[in-house]
């Protein structure tokens, strides 16, 4: 019962805009679950995105920070285990449950980083090709300082070390690594146990979800926890079992596009049929079918 609930949460926090559907729902009922991962990291989950946070000496650091409406209670599950105030928040992606909370963190003396992509998604006056997906974020909310290959952190006693994945989930994805801690953030190039979506409109691709998954399986042992984007708190076989999904749909969709096939047809024979049980559990919102579409868009561009 309690995986079906976060399933539920999952699908009611993925989000593709920064303010609007934020505004339209109540979150009075979201409790911010507080997972320890290893010395000094922890994982928040509510809705959305889940949230990484380094906590010591030097103050919060945090990562990804859902919906504006749960920015207070937020902040309290930090205070909870770290004292200061937030000085840090760096972006994974540009999707508004992975950001919605940034205008508030911003006004409240944090600093916003992310890949220079994430800006340019977040601000359509630079990037129009998203002006129909994406609303104009407000400037406390667009990242302040931005990078492109990636970006390292000494704080909190930690190394934490930012690095881009060319065209994943978006064009601006980010993977996280607490080195001291061995932890690390996916963002939402791994979500946990379900069948992942691939934001083509952004950029995002199939091969890229691959990369992903083995740069961050590169850099793991079998100690190593990660934090997804979206699931429970998980290990380098959870990851690796979804790295060898994502390669059976691709080769299987790769094959079909060969012989010619349309992305109706090959949606219509339905590739992933084998393995709906494993990743299309009850409740979440990407089926068989929109992964593969997805998939099948990508690997034509």
């Amino acid at each position: 019962m309690q995986r079906r609930t976060l399933l539920v949460i999952g699908l009611l926090g993925i989000s593709f805009t920064v303010a609007p559907v934020a505004a339209q729902r109540d979150f009075s009922n979201v409790q911010i679950r507080t997972i320890p991962v290893s010395d000094g990291v922890y994982m928040l989950m509510g809705s959305g995105g889940n949230i990484g946070l380094s906590v010591g000496e030097d103050g919060p650091f945090v990562v990804d920070d859902q919906y504006a409406p749960l920015t207070e209670k937020i902040l309290a599950a930090i205070a909870a285990v770290s004292d200061g105030s937030v000085r840090f928040v760096l972006n994974t992606h540009w999707h508004g449950d992975h950001v919605g909370g940034n205008e508030n963190m911003g006004k409240a003396g944090a600093m916003i980083l992310a890949h220079e992509n994430v800006r340019k998604r977040m601000n359509p006056a630079e990037f129009r090709d998203v002006m129909e997906s994406s609303q104009q974020a407000p400037p406390d909310a667009l990242p302040v300082v931005t990078f492109t290959d990636g970006v390292t952190f000494y704080w909190n006693d930690e190394k934490i070390r930012a690095f881009h994945i060319p065209h994943a989930h978006t064009d601006g994805d980010a993977i996280i690594q607490y080195t001291n801690a061995n932890a690390i953030h996916t963002g939402d190039t791994f979500f946990n146990g379900m069948y992942p979506f691939i934001d083509v409109g952004s950029g995002g691709h199939i091969d890229g979800m691959i990369h992903a998954a083995g740069a961050v399986l590169a850099i793991s042992n079998s100690e190593t926890k990660i934090i997804p984007g979206h699931g429970e708190l998980a290990t380098p076989d959870d990851l690796r079992e979804y790295r060898d999904m994502l390669i059976t749909v691709r080769d299987r969709i790769q094959t079909m596009l060969n012989d010619g096939m349309s992305v109706e047809e090959i949606v219509a024979s339905k590739p992933t049929s084998d393995l709906d049980a494993r990743w299309y559990p009850e409740n979440w919102f990407i089926a068989g079918d929109r992964m593969v579409e997805q998939s099948a868009r990508s690997l034509m561009r």
